[in-house]
């Protein structure tokens, strides 16, 4: 398989990745604003994100975006099936029982997880890395 293929396959991955975090940061946001009202401003949202207890279970796939970012930005690199596969990897980590360090993404989800774009977006995730496994 060629770079470019894997490439595109990883950046619709990134894709769907941002719009699950997307969907997880609205309903997280949701909650936040019904213990402690209204978040006024982008800057207000960004550094709860960053820094507030109530966010920090969305972390862990931050960073997982956070790295494949980073991965597709290597544009000398030569991406192949292991990136696919250390994505799927990862992505099966957060949702794993197996990983304690994630607890905290896991609790967060199923809170979330009754959120219709919350569960759309997952689908797509899902749909994308079992595409790839094929």
């Amino acid at each position: 398989m060629t770079a470019e293929p894997v490439r595109a396959r990883l950046e619709a991955l990134a894709a769907a990745l941002r719009h699950f975090h997307s969907a997880l940061l609205d309903v997280a946001k949701s909650d936040y604003e019904f213990l402690h009202g209204p978040v006024t401003s982008p800057f207000t949202l960004f550094n709860l994100v960053t820094n507030d207890p109530a966010f920090q279970w969305l972390r862990p796939l931050s960073g997982l975006m956070s790295t494949l970012d980073e991965v597709i930005d290597q544009k000398n690199t030569v991406l192949g099936e292991r990136q696919l596969g250390d994505v799927r990897q990862a992505y099966g980590l957060l949702f794993g029982n197996t990983d304690t360090r994630f607890a905290d993404f896991r609790d967060g989800f199923k809170k979330a997880k009754h959120d219709p774009k919350v569960h759309q977006t997952e689908a797509q995730v899902r749909e994308l890395l079992d595409a790839h496994d094929a």
